[in-house]
């Protein structure tokens, strides 16, 4: 079946060189997911879309084709921002690296696409950059199915402040009364937090990003075997013992 979409709003999440000139795309778009196209001559100096296809900032493209090959004829920058610069980069670069990961082809995900937006856009400015990441790793584990209930525990009792709980992948949030012995438990707050989007302290922050990564390694291992290595991860590392070094 022949497909055109005419100036849909899309993110790039990655492109590699294809054929002799051209690029092969993967975009996140607004209605229809994540898409792989092809922009043909796009490396060639003279093509319009060399300078437009960048990564970090909102564009518009259209394109035209058949399932199994897509092409992309139009793409012009919306403006909004800057792209992300220092570490804010190698931020974004996950971004899109867990979207590549953990997002299915053609699966339209409009609520993934605003939350992409406004952490670009975060990440852009340098504005709560960790509040900006926590949120966007766990509205996308809850988007992709992959993230607990954390309204209530597993007997069905609200979540409160001041209570224990333990958390496991692909296990009901457990209410304990002490920490557990190599298990992963944090405060009620802090799950409070991350459906409220709101972190008023660094306790519950860190606490947010230990249970995420718990959560995103579980799915990277189960779906990623052979490449469950998030590569952007590993760069922030080496440059981190690089400096301490």
């Amino acid at each position: 079946m022949k497909t055109r979409i005419d100036h849909e709003p899309a993110f790039l999440l990655s492109s590699t060189p294809w054929r002799e000139s051209s690029l092969k795309i993967d975009i996140f778009s607004q209605n229809y997911g994540r898409m792989s196209l092809i922009a043909r001559s796009a490396r060639r100096r003279q093509s319009d879309l060399r300078g437009v296809l960048v990564p970090f900032v909102p564009l518009s493209l259209s394109w035209y084709g058949n399932n199994e090959l897509l092409t992309l004829h139009k793409a012009e920058w919306l403006g909004g921002w800057a792209q992300p610069v220092e570490k804010n980069l190698l931020s974004a670069m996950y971004v899109n690296e867990l979207l590549l990961k953990f997002t299915a082809p053609s699966d339209p995900h409009p609520e993934i696409y605003n939350l992409l937006r406004h952490t670009m856009q975060a990440l852009s400015v340098g504005d709560n950059i960790q509040t900006a990441l926590r949120v966007f790793e766990w509205q996308l584990l809850t988007a992709c199915g992959f993230a607990p209930d954390i309204t209530e525990d597993s007997q069905g009792n609200p979540i409160v402040a001041n209570a224990c709980y333990a958390i496991a992948p692909e296990q009901p949030i457990e209410c304990v009364p002490s920490p557990l012995e190599n298990t992963l438990c944090v405060a009620g707050e802090t799950l409070l937090s991350l459906a409220n989007k709101v972190f008023n302290c660094k306790e519950t922050l860190n606490e947010a990003l230990q249970i995420n990564r718990l959560l995103i390694a579980h799915k990277l291992d189960e779906m990623h075997a052979k490449n469950a290595m998030l590569y952007s991860r590993y760069i922030l590392t080496q440059l981190k013992n690089f400096q301490a070094a």
